[in-house]
């Protein structure tokens, strides 16, 4: 491989402007791009600019979503720095999110587990990570 491949991370939702507040807010994730009726799609990716991956949410008329498979159901963001860590904590709880009990107490040791409206569940780890 030349290079690393861009990642998105895409999935459905019911109501794109619920998540919105947690993942531009609390996760602090900038707006990328929005989309209106793309063949009966709505849809908003969220990011930072100069990243090599973003997440797309989508919505479409008529068909639901729902929550959440399982609890497991993880992105977890590795903040290494504790500072960044900390700051990154203060963000979610400034935007009105509490963390929850992760269902694996693995990501408790070092990390706030948080659950979207969705249900869907993301880790801020105060860790690094390497291959």
């Amino acid at each position: 491989m030349a290079g690393a491949p861009l990642l998105r991370v895409a999935r459905p939702t019911d109501d794109l402007e619920r998540l919105l507040p947690f993942y531009r807010d609390g996760l602090g994730l900038q707006v990328l791009y929005r989309f209106d009726d793309h063949e009966g799609f709505h849809g908003v990716m969220l990011g930072h600019p100069r990243a090599p991956w973003h997440l797309e949410f989508t919505r479409v008329e008529g068909h639901a979503a729902g929550r959440a498979p399982t609890e497991d159901n993880l992105l977890v963001l590795y903040l290494p720095d504790a500072d960044e860590w900390r700051a990154a904590t203060q963000r979610m709880a400034d935007a009105g999110f509490a963390p929850v009990a992760s269902f694996n107490p693995y990501w408790d040791q070092r990390g706030l587990t948080y659950e979207d409206p969705d249900g869907w569940r993301v880790v801020l780890q105060n860790d690094g990570w390497t291959l």
